[in-house]
């Protein structure tokens, strides 16, 4: 995913301004694709210089707000039909796959940090859910559902760092 089409997608349903995106952004987001103020503001600059959204509105302080345009929501859906979906690198498996050279201890201290992490994810996950006030539009719908993935994901995650423990051999 990209910060790109991340932005076109929240602005599908209504014109933003930056902070607008920005606090959808942190409270919806940020769990699947952080991004800092300054990552955000640039992007919707190219986005801006690009023709895929325009500044619809200008007010105070230099508030934008900005509107989809009709490329813009083509190249969404050309992103959501087209665009293979990245398959990230593993920095925690591959962490995984070289335990062995640590002291069991090592080994176990690696997977209760990684279970505990889990555990602190799905509390997040469970808080942010409690706190949405979801509804029949389909940001709400689908981000339900995707907030719901990252529930079970970070579950599992959870599960098999406590089930790798067991499968540690003292030397």
């Amino acid at each position: 995913m990209s910060l790109r089409h991340a932005l076109l997608g929240l602005l599908v349903e209504h014109p933003a301004s930056g902070y607008d995106l920005l606090k959808t952004f942190d409270t919806s987001l940020a769990n699947v694709w952080p991004a800092t103020q300054s990552q955000l503001y640039g992007e919707l600059a190219k986005l801006a210089d690009s023709g895929l959204i325009v500044v619809s509105e200008q007010g105070p302080r230099g508030r934008k707000e900005y509107t989809l345009t009709d490329p813009g929501l083509a190249e969404l859906r050309r992103w959501l039909t087209e665009t293979e979906p990245q398959r990230t690198r593993s920095d925690v498996l591959l962490r995984v796959f070289f335990l062995g050279v640590l002291t069991p201890q090592q080994a176990l201290d690696y997977l209760d940090g990684q279970a505990a992490q889990a555990a602190g994810l799905r509390a997040e996950l469970k808080k942010l859910d409690d706190a949405i006030d979801w509804d029949d539009a389909d940001l709400s719908v689908y981000g339900r559902i995707a907030l719901e993935y990252g529930q079970r994901l970070a579950a599992m995650q959870q599960e098999w760092a406590e089930w790798a423990r067991t499968q540690v051999k003292p030397r």
